[in-house]
């Protein structure tokens, strides 16, 4: 494969939100990463949710709709950029990247969502604290549905 045609490839990552590419040419393949490959391994194995990572949304008062809840002003709440599964750790049994109370600041890796076996980096839009995590390690996720609540 062509030198140039890989360098092209590393500025294409760069470039996107994507962690990992893989191109084949006839018998050829290059796979960049920006994750090391023993992180991206470790996930072909299932992973236990760590504990006190998960919680639960704010409650309603009766009657009310909970879709049309709105964040409070110095609320601001992460969203799933893709379809895929949550992990809230760099690897099984690891420390989560974030928990309830963590300080953290814009471009912080909050999570990551494998994508059609890619693993994707979440990253905070916004400084502050965490004060809800709203998925749990290992579940599916849906494009726009919120992760985290940061204030």
């Amino acid at each position: 494969m062509d030198i140039r045609k890989v360098k092209k490839l590393i500025e294409l990552l760069e470039e996107s939100d994507i962690a990992e590419i893989e191109i084949k040419e006839g018998e050829e393949s290059v796979r960049i990463s920006r994750m090391p490959i023993t992180v991206a391994a470790a996930y072909a194995a299932p992973m236990l949710p760590p504990p006190n990572v998960l919680a639960a949304p704010a409650v309603q008062a009766p009657g009310s709709d909970p879709a049309s809840a709105k964040p409070r002003s110095s609320e601001h709440v992460v969203t799933a950029p893709m379809v895929g599964t949550f992990y809230g750790a760099p690897s099984p049994g690891a420390k989560p990247f974030v928990d309830i109370g963590s300080e953290v600041k814009e471009g912080q890796v909050l999570c990551i969502i494998e994508a059609m076996k890619m693993m994707n980096q979440i990253e905070s839009d916004k400084a502050g604290k965490i004060t809800a995590i709203m998925a749990q390690s290992g579940e599916p996720v849906e494009f726009g549905q919120p992760l985290f609540v940061i204030e």
